[in-house]
């Protein structure tokens, strides 16, 4: 199977210009969801530390992962604590909820 999941974890203020980016990148989908958490950068006006970001989420060809991370990388990059992270994972099964069929491998690295 030679799919990828991408998950990127960035500032919520990032959102709309990484959208823009991944849909100029003809990426098939996303999900986007907000979330709270805390990692290098903490809230330290909240007694929690939690802070909001948005998670996006993307199945693709293994053949597109690199370029679909290093651009949500240079889009959502500002050089301040806080920024985010993206991670790149192995998909081992890819299911269409709708045909119940597996995705077929793309045949593409």
């Amino acid at each position: 199977m030679n799919y990828r999941k991408i998950t990127a974890i960035i500032a919520t203020e990032r959102l709309e210009a990484v959208e823009r980016a991944l849909q100029s990148m003809q990426v098939d989908g996303i999900s986007v969801s907000q979330v709270h958490g805390y990692g290098e950068y903490r809230n330290f006006y909240r007694s929690d530390l939690m802070t909001r970001y948005a998670r996006i989420e993307i199945f693709c060809p293994a053949f597109r992962a690199q370029d679909i991370a290093r651009s949500i990388v240079n889009v959502a990059h500002t050089g301040l604590s806080g920024d985010g992270i993206v991670a790149v994972s192995p998909v081992e099964h890819l299911f269409c909820i709708r045909t119940k069929a597996e995705v077929p491998d793309n045949g593409h690295g």
